[in-house]
């Protein structure tokens, strides 16, 4: 079997557990509000990520000289998320998938800001076509802002500046650290928050095995993606996962009733046109592999 179809396969579970994520936390929203989520999401993420560093032996890599910059990592990612999670239930599954899609031209847009590198010509038409897609997408002239709409297109902004502090931790700390800082912190920020006003719901007969399945979701997906860049290159890897998209699309219309129109179709391609822009671009296939960083969901 040749790495291309290898990494083909791992792309398919991506694809799969991350759809599974995103139905799965639409469902528990009955339950549990965000914070909620993703107090039990890490949890399981902390059980995960521990058990795994002490059976590899690697328990010594979470030491760490920045703990200012994972804490700047993951409240950023901490709170695209929680955004990404309370849009699920307002709007079509498929526009949440979309408006994440810009993820990666918004860490674009904010690199010269945060890793001080300069926009080419190519990434200023990359990031405008995926901007213009936006616009369709949402109609933000035709029809009013609905409060998912805009959950989910801030979520995606959060997820870029993640994308960029997870490039700058990549330079000094390891993969299994940054898991288990993101883990442990976003447990504790998810306790803040749930908690605040004295009560926590504990999960339900119902919930349980869906935040279950959110959290081990999260990991595997991400875990699929890695593995899949590794055995191919971006530029064939990254087509394969905007795929999610229509897929969501079925999804969402098969189970909800969702219905999408041209406009849809329109905007969508364009968000996609400009993330294949920048991933073909040179140094695109660095970002798309930092976009999907293993911790961004």
């Amino acid at each position: 079997m040749s790495d291309t179809l290898r990494a083909a396969l791992w792309m398919t579970g991506s694809i799969v557990f991350f759809s599974a994520m995103a139905v799965a936390g639409r469902e528990v929203r009955v339950d549990h509000d965000t914070f909620e989520l993703m107090l039990y999401r890490s949890l399981v993420g902390v059980v995960i990520v521990v058990s795994v560093m002490f059976a590899t032996g690697r328990s010594a890599e979470i030491r760490t000289g920045k703990p200012g910059l994972h804490g700047l990592r993951n409240l950023a990612h901490f709170t695209g998320q929680n955004l990404w999670f309370y849009a699920l239930p307002l709007i079509p599954l498929a526009q949440a998938f979309a408006l994440e899609f810009t993820a990666p031209l918004w860490a674009l847009v904010f690199a010269p800001l945060v890793l001080r590198e300069a926009i080419t010509p190519i990434r200023v038409l990359a990031a405008s076509i995926g901007f213009l897609g936006i616009l369709v997408l949402t109609r933000p002239f035709a029809e009013p802002l609905t409060v998912g709409v805009l959950a989910a297109g801030v979520a995606a902004v959060f997820f870029g500046f993640t994308a960029l502090f997870t490039r700058r931790l990549t330079r000094s700390e390891s993969l299994i650290g940054i898991m288990f800082w993101l883990t442990t912190m976003q447990a504790a920020f998810g306790l803040i928050g749930a908690g605040y006003d004295g009560e926590i719901a504990l999960p339900t007969a119902f919930s349980a095995p869906l935040l279950v399945l959110i959290g081990i979701s999260g990991l595997v997906a991400h875990f699929c993606l890695t593995a899949a860049l590794r055995l191919a290159p971006a530029t064939v890897v990254m087509p394969i996962d905007f795929t999610r998209l229509p897929l969501i699309a079925l999804v969402g219309w098969a189970f909800y009733g969702e219905q999408l129109d041209w406009v849809f179709a329109v905007g969508a391609l364009l968000i996609l046109a400009g993330n294949i822009i920048n991933l073909t671009a040179g140094t695109g296939r660095a970002w798309l592999r930092v976009a999907q960083d293993p911790g961004r969901k």
